[in-house]
C-alpha cells in the first residue's frame, strides 16, 4: 500500500510526523512524505528536530503570497506529484490551504483522502479565516475522518458524514509532544531560547508568561489590543513575557513597535519546536490565539487564555483548562492577573485532564487505514 502524506506548515509537520513514523513501521506500507513548504522558514526546524526528510519538497514558499497563489500552486504542483506517485491514499492534516488544495487535487483524480484532525468547527465561516472554510471543504472530500475528540466526531455526524468513516483517535499533537519531550529528556537538554534578557529575568525569579499572536482575523485592532494588555501585565514587575514574533509583517511590525523596548517583554524570533516545548514546560500561563497551543499546553498542566472570540477547540474550555477571553485588553489583563494572583483559580485550570488524547492517535490512525485497506482487499477477493 502506497500512502502520500502532504504537509506544508509547521503545525502540519508536527502533527503528521508521528503518523508517518507509525505507518513506516508497518509491513507492506510505503509512505511518501511530500511538503509544499508553505512555511519554509519555520517548517525546516521541525523536520530537522524529528529527523524527517521529505521524499518530495515542492519549495512553494513565495515572498508575500496571496491565498490564491498558495491554492493554485498547491493544486497544480501536488497534482503533478499525484500523477507521478500514484498513491493508494492521500493523507492531509488540519485546515491549511495546503490541506484543502491537496484534497481537491486528489479528488479530481479519484484518489481517497484521509483527514487527520477532522471535524473541528466554529460554525462561523470567517473565524478563523480561511481555516474554517478549508476544513469544511476537506470534510466533504475525505472518506476517512480522524476526529481528535468526541465533539469533533459529533460535528461530522451533524453534517451527515457516514459514521463508519469517522474514527475517534485523539490528536496527534499529543503524540508529537510526548515524542519531543522524550527526545529532550534522552539528550538531557532543556533548550530555552538564548535570549540574554529572558534568561536574566528568569534567573531573578520572574514568572514566565508565554504569549503568541498571529491569526489573520486578529490583524489590526486585535494585535493592538493584545499589545496594550501585554504592557499592563508586564508592568507588574514580577513577570517576564516571552512573545515569539510571527514573521508576517502585519504582525511583526505592530508588535515590535509597541513592545520592543519594554524591559519585561522579550520578543523572540520564531522558536523551534523543541524550544517551544521547553517554554511551555517552564511557563506559568499561556496567552494565545493559536489552535495547536490550546491542545499542547493542557498536556503540560498550563492554563490557557484564548485570545479569540471563537474556538474550534471547545473541549478545553468545557473541561476548564482553557478560557475563551476575546480581545478586550482590560479583560486580558484581568484574567491573567486572576491566574497569577489566585492560587485556587490557577490550580482549578492547571489540574484538569487533557481532553485531546493520550498520545496513541498515530497508532489508531495507522490501524484504521490498514483495517480499511484489508477489508477492501477481502471484498475484492470475494467478488
Amino acid at each position: 500500500m502506497k500512502i502520500l502524506v502532504v504537509f506544508g506548515t509547521r503545525p502540519e509537520a508536527i502533527k503528521c510526523f508521528p503518523v508517518i513514523e507509525e505507518l513506516r513501521r508497518r509491513p507492506g506500507v510505503e509512505v511518501v512524505a511530500c511538503t509544499t513548504a508553505q512555511h519554509r522558514h519555520i517548517l525546516d526546524q521541525v523536520l530537522e528536530l524529528v529527523g524527517l526528510v521529505p521524499d518530495i519538497d515542492l519549495h512553494l514558499m513565495r515572498e508575500k503570497p496571496s491565498l490564491t497563489d498558495i491554492t493554485t500552486d498547491v493544486l497544480n504542483r501536488v497534482g503533478e506529484v499525484l500523477d507521478q506517485v500514484r498513491p493508494d491514499r492521500v493523507l492531509v492534516q488540519g485546515d491549511t490551504t495546503t490541506a484543502m488544495a491537496t484534497a481537491m487535487a486528489a479528488f479530481y483524480r479519484g484518489i481517497p483522502v484521509g483527514h487527520i484532525e477532522a471535524g473541528l468547527r466554529t460554525d462561523t465561516i470567517l473565524s478563523p479565516w480561511p481555516e474554517e472554510a478549508n476544513r469544511r471543504i476537506v470534510s466533504v472530500i475525505a472518506d476517512m475522518h480522524f476526529a481528535p475528540t468526541a465533539a469533533a466526531r459529533d460535528n461530522l455526524l451533524r453534517e451527515n458524514i457516514d459514521p463508519h468513516a469517522i474514527y475517534l483517535t485523539g490528536n496527534t499533537v499529543i503524540d508529537a509532544l510526548h515524542s519531543v519531550r522524550a527526545r529532550l529528556a534522552a539528550a538531557a537538554v532543556s533548550p530555552l531560547p538564548g535570549h540574554p534578557r529572558l534568561r536574566a529575568l528568569l534567573d531573578e525569579g520572574r514568572r514566565l508568561v508565554l504569549m503568541t499572536a498571529h491569526r489573520r482575523e486578529n490583524w489590526g485592532e486585535g494585535i493592538d489590543a493584545i499589545c496594550r494588555a501585554a504592557i499592563q501585565i508586564a508592568d507588574r514587575g514580577d513577570v517576564v513575557i516571552a512573545l515569539p514574533v510571527h514573521p508576517n509583517p502585519r504582525v511583526a511590525g505592530p508588535v515590535r513597535a509597541a513592545l520592543g523596548t519594554h524591559p519585561s517583554i522579550c520578543l523572540l524570533d520564531p522558536l523551534g519546536y523543541a524550544e517551544f516545548v521547553a517554554m511551555l514546560a517552564r511557563c506559568e500561563v499561556v496567552l494565545t490565539d493559536s489552535g495547536g497551543v490550546q491542545e499542547e499546553a493542557p498536556a503540560l498542566g498550563k492554563p490557557v487564555l484564548v485570545l479569540r472570540d471563537t474556538t474550534e477547540r471547545p473541549e478545553g474550555v468545557e473541561a476548564g483548562c482553557a478560557r475563551l477571553i476575546g480581545l478586550d485588553s482590560r479583560r486580558i489583563v484581568e484574567e491573567t492577573r486572576r491566574l497569577l494572583d489566585d492560587p485556587l483559580a490557577y490550580r482549578a485550570m492547571s489540574r484538569v485532564a487533557n481532553p485531546y488524547g493520550d498520545g496513541t492517535a498515530a497508532r489508531q490512525i495507522a490501524d484504521a487505514i490498514l483495517s480499511r485497506a484489508g477489508a477492501a482487499r477481502t471484498r475484492a477477493v470475494g467478488t
